[in-house]
C-alpha cells in the first residue's frame, strides 16, 4: 500500500539511484524478518451483501464505521481526500482494496510464532467491532457470490485512476481489484545475489504456491470450472505490469536491470502531488524523468515516485526493498500462517535454499510460465517439466520443513515453526485443497447453495 504523504522528494537522475534504493534492502541474516499480508471480504450478515464505504439504505454495517471503530482501539488514520481509508497501527498496517477488502499489513516479526500471534489478535479485534456492525468477514480467494457490478468502490484516488485503466489494457483487472483477495510474505535479503536466487526460486515454486491454497472455485454462486480463479484473473490484467518477466531470468539481472525494465517497459499510473493524484496511466517514466509528460509540466521526478511506481508492479514475486510472495489465495488462518512458513522454510535457512535449487536444476522461464498458465484449472495436477506439480509437492514442503527445524524458533511449548506447515503437508500429501473441500460441500451438504460458504469461511 502507498500512504499519500509518504513521499522522499530526492530529484531522481539515474537508474543507479533506483538502484541503490533497491539495495537499501539488503540486511544482514541477523536483521531477517517476516511481514505478512492478508485480505478479507466483508458481508453484512443479514443478506450476504458486501458493506459499502458509507452507509447506504438504511443497511447497518459500512466500511467507514468499521474503520472508525477499529481506530478507537488504537492506531494512526489514514486519509485520502479527508476520507479514512486505513490505520497505521504499531509497524503495521490496516489498509482497503479497491471494494473495501479489508487488509492488515503485518508488522515485521522474527518468527511464524509471531505471526500467528498477530493475525489471531488482528482477527479478534475484527471481529469485536464487526460484530456490532453487523457485518463479518470471509478470507477466500475469489468473491463466491456477487457479481462485478454489485461491488461498491472505495474512495481512494490511486483506485479511480486504476479503474479507468484497468479495462484498456485486459479483460479481468476490474475482477481482480474488486472480487479477489490474497495472502502474501513480505522476506528480505542479504545482498543482490542473495536477493537473484531467492527471487528464481519463488517465482518457480510460485505456481506451486497457487495450486496448494488454492481457495475460489465460485463465481456469482456456481463452480465456475477453476479451483484458483483469482490467478486466473492474473492472466489477462494489464500484462506489462504482472505473471512472471523474462527479465528476472536475464543473466546478470539485478538491482539495476530491475530498476531499468520498471522505468522502461512498465507503464506509470499516476504522481501524486499537493494532496491529490495526478492520471498518467500509460505513460513512460523515463518521459516523466525527462519532462515529456504534458500534465507533469514543471513536476520533478523523485525518489517518492519511483517508491510509488514500485507498487504498481503487480509481478508474481515483487522486488522492492524486499521480495514479496504474490501467488496464493487467502484461505483459512492456518493456511494464512502456513504460506508464511512455506517461504521463511524455503529461504531462510542456506541448505535448504540450495536444496530447492537443486530440486529446480534446469528450470526456466519457459517451464513456469506453461505451468502458470495451466495451473488455475488444474491445481497440483498442473504440468511441471514432463511431470506434475503433485509430483513435486511432498519434496518441496520437505525441504521448507527441514528449513524451518534448522531455524530453531520454538513457541512456548517447545514446538519449532515446522508444526505450521501441517495443512499444506497434509495437501501435499493428497489430501484436498480448499477449493476441492468447498466443492464438495456444495455438491454435498450445501445441496446446491452456495450462503453457507461465508459463515463457515468467516474469521
Amino acid at each position: 500500500m502507498s500512504n499519500p504523504g509518504d513521499a522522499d522528494d530526492t530529484p531522481l537522475t539515474s537508474v543507479g539511484q533506483m538502484a541503490d534504493y533497491l539495495a537499501v534492502g539488503c540486511k544482514p541474516r541477523e536483521a531477517f524478518r517476516i511481514g505478512t499480508e492478508h485480505e478479507k471480504f466483508g458481508f453484512r450478515l443479514a443478506d450476504l451483501a458486501t458493506p459499502p464505504y458509507l452507509p447506504a439504505d438504511g443497511q447497518p454495517g459500512n466500511i467507514r464505521d468499521l474503520l472508525l471503530s477499529l481506530a478507537k482501539l488504537g492506531g494512526e488514520p489514514i486519509l485520502d481526500s479527508g476520507n479514512i481509508i486505513g490505520l497505521k497501527q504499531d509497524g503495521a498496517a490496516i489498509s482497503l482494496e479497491p471494494a473495501g477488502q479489508l487488509e492488515l499489513s503485518g508488522a515485521p516479526v522474527v518468527d511464524l510464532h509471531e505471526t500467528k500471534a498477530e493475525l489471531e489478535a488482528h482477527f479478534a479485534e475484527v471481529r469485536g467491532v464487526s460484530d456490532a456492525l453487523q457485518i463479518g468477514f470471509a478470507p477466500l480467494g475469489f468473491h463466491p457470490t456477487a457479481s462485478r457490478a454489485a461491488m461498491p468502490w472505495m474512495p481512494k484516488g490511486r483506485y479511480a485512476i486504476m479503474r479507468r485503466y484497468m479495462q484498456l489494457v485486459g479483460t479481468m483487472g476490474l475482477d481482480m481489484m474488486t472480487r479477489t483477495c490474497t495472502v502474501q510474505v513480505n522476506l528480505d535479503y542479504a545482498s543482490e545475489e542473495d536477493m537473484r536466487r531467492k527471487l528464481r526460486v519463488s517465482l518457480l515454486l510460485q505456481p506451486l504456491a497457487t495450486a496448494l491454497f488454492a481457495n475460489s472455485p465460485f463465481t456469482e454462486g456456481k463452480p465456475n470450472g477453476f479451483l484458483s480463479y483469482r490467478a486466473h484473473c492474473w492472466t489477462d490484467t494489464d500484462n506489462q505490469r504482472s505473471g512472471i518477466p523474462p527479465v528476472m531470468f536475464e543473466d546478470g539481472f539485478g538491482f539495476e536491470r530491475y530498476a531499468q525494465w520498471l522505468i522502461e517497459e512498465v507503464p506509470m499510473y499516476f504522481v501524486y502531488r499537493d494532496g491529490r493524484y495526478i492520471d498518467v496511466a500509460g505513460r513512460s517514466f523515463v518521459d516523466f524523468m525527462a519532462g515529456r509528460i504534458p500534465a507533469l509540466t514543471g513536476i520533478t521526478a523523485t525518489m517518492g515516485d519511483f517508491a510509488d511506481h514500485l507498487t504498481t508492479v503487480f509481478t508474481d514475486v515483487r522486488l522492492k526493498r524486499f521480495l514479496e510472495m504474490r501467488g496464493a489465495d487467502a484461505g483459512r488462518p492456518d493456511m494464512m500462517v502456513a504460506q508464511s512458513a512455506l517461504w521463511v522454510g524455503l529461504l531462510y535457512d542456506d541448505a535448504a535454499l540450495t536444496a530447492a535449487e537443486a530440486l529446480l536444476e534446469g528450470a526456466g522461464w519457459q517451464d513456469v510460465v506453461a505451468t502458470r498458465a495451466a495451473v488455475p484449472r488444474l491445481g497440483l495436477g498442473a504440468p511441471w517439466r514432463g511431470r506434475t506439480l503433485r509430483d513435486i509437492a511432498p519434496d518441496v514442503v520437505a525441504i521448507a520443513a527441514d528449513g524451518l527445524r534448522a531455524r530453531g524458533r520454538l513457541n512456548v511449548e517447545g514446538q519449532d515453526e515446522s508444526i505450521l506447515l501441517a495443512p499444506i503437508d497434509e495437501v501435499a500429501s493428497g489430501a484436498p485443497s480448499q477449493a476441492e473441500e468447498w466443492l464438495a460441500r456444495f455438491q454435498g451438504t450445501w445441496r446446491g447453495d452456495i450462503r453457507p460458504i461465508f459463515s463457515e469461511a468467516a474469521i
